[in-house]
């Protein structure tokens, strides 16, 4: 059984930063891609950026240019910088292994809060 566990999240004001960790437990995650995941209140779950193993990455529109994602193979560890952030922002963030553009586990962690004040 996989598991992911999200970390980093908090309150911030509005233009503020933080880092988000996910550590994802199995022996595939070098080879595999990693995402994150939003969900705000009331909101279906949206995909907010993506990796491959070779470090490629993709983010939604609008997140570019303010976040960041990263990995470390050797912590099994995937990074969400986010920078200049905005009020709808605000939302609970997940972490997944992806397989063909989808999120490839149905048991996400309990994923971390990130709220931002204006």
């Amino acid at each position: 059984q996989v598991q992911l566990v999200e970390s980093g999240g908090g309150l911030v004001q509005a233009g503020g930063s933080l880092r988000l960790s996910c550590v994802a437990s199995g022996s595939l995650f070098s080879i595999s891609s990693m995402g994150w995941y939003r969900q705000a209140p009331g909101k279906q779950r949206e995909e907010v950026a993506i990796i491959t193993r070779t470090g490629n990455t993709n983010y939604a529109d609008s997140v570019k240019g303010r976040f960041t994602i990263s990995r470390d193979n050797a912590k099994n560890t995937v990074y969400l910088q986010m920078n200049n952030l905005k009020p709808e922002d605000t939302a609970v963030y997940y972490c997944n292994y992806v397989m063909t553009g989808i999120p490839m586990y149905t048991n996400w962690g309990q994923g971390t809060q990130v709220t931002v004040s204006s």
